[in-house]
């Protein structure tokens, strides 16, 4: 499954993406806003996440430019099954912070969890990242009102995990806010 938004290429990783994989996540200031990636993140962690089999339910994709080369890979954004339904997760490397990147495949990824038959997505970020929920309030996530504690292997430890909601049926024509 692939997607196109205005300036990026959602696509599956595949196994010639590990070294710009492994290039753009191991940053600790990138991990430790993860709850699964592991610190220090290893080339054999990229190597196995581009091997890993994907759930057609719950695509990952990597964030690209249309026609760019495996060394410009943005981040990485995904849906994954949890015990409250569908979590978004995402991460961006450190020199594509700040340009609205993060949002813009979020709304792509958003579009396809419509698609798929989603109706509510959940996602957390850390209470020491605050970028992460301004991108969550832009894509009309609202906060639950909870904070949770949840485990960071990057950092080894629970962390305050701030929980936002998005009802998909609240925006019916797709738009998702754009911004």
């Amino acid at each position: 499954m692939f997607h196109i938004t205005e300036r990026l290429l959602l696509r599956p990783a595949w196994p010639e993406d590990a070294d710009a994989l492994f290039g753009g996540i191991a940053d600790k200031g990138v991990v430790r806003n993860l709850a699964r990636a592991p610190w220090p993140y290893l080339p054999e962690h990229a190597r196995d996440f581009v091997m890993r089999k994907q759930d057609q339910r719950f695509p990952v994709f990597l964030i690209t430019k249309p026609g760019a080369k495996g060394s410009d890979l943005i981040g990485c954004i995904g849906l994954d099954a949890t015990d409250g339904g569908v979590d978004l997760g995402y991460w961006i490397a450190r020199p594509f912070w700040g340009q609205g990147f993060a949002t813009e495949a979020a709304r792509g990824i958003l579009q396809i969890a419509r698609l798929l038959g989603h109706d509510r997505v959940q996602a957390g970020h850390f209470v020491d990242n605050p970028a992460s929920g301004k991108v969550l309030r832009k894509l009309g996530f609202r906060p639950t009102g909870q904070t949770a504690p949840r485990h960071s292997c990057g950092r080894g430890e629970e962390v305050d995990c701030v929980m936002y909601q998005l009802e998909l049926a609240d925006d019916p024509a797709g738009s998702l806010q754009a911004a």
